[in-house]
């Protein structure tokens, strides 16, 4: 996927607690580099402004998965990039690319699956309509499968 077909990134500085002993970032480090991009994505798409005390819909996620394509090192700035590239019944599907800041230089890419519940151990559920346009007015596309 091309760098451009993501509206959304957020700049993120490698840390030394992130690397491991060959100064490179440990390879669970990206999941969390993906919870950062999610968490600010859902911030720009306003999902934070229309549930302000943290009463949003509850998402658990299903599947994550991480493709490596060149290493990251400390001190390094990178681009988190991040789109919502499917809408199902109870899911949702996120892509995401690291890139060096600024720079089309692919790093990762990766995938995340989350599935709507209706509370912390419950049953999927579907994703509330107005969730779902927040994020179809942001991608400027219908998302909805």
């Amino acid at each position: 996927m091309a760098r451009s077909d993501f509206k959304f990134s957020v700049k993120k500085r490698v840390r030394y607690a992130e690397i491991d002993a060959q100064a490179v970032v440990f390879n669970s480090r990206y999941l969390e580099y993906f919870d950062i991009g999610i968490t600010e994505y859902w911030r720009a798409a306003g999902v934070y402004d229309r549930w302000p005390a943290n009463d949003s819909p509850e998402f658990h996620v299903a599947r994550a998965e991480v493709d490596y394509k060149a290493p990251i090192l400390l001190d390094e700035e990178i681009d988190i990039c991040v789109r919502c590239s499917r809408v199902g019944r109870s899911s949702m599907t996120f892509l995401f690319e690291l890139h060096g800041a600024g720079k089309d230089d692919l790093r990762a890419t990766g995938l995340e699956v989350s599935v709507h519940v209706e509370e912390a151990r419950g049953a999927t559920s579907p994703v509330p309509d107005e969730f779902v346009n927040l994020f179809e007015a942001f991608e400027q596309t219908s998302l909805r499968a």
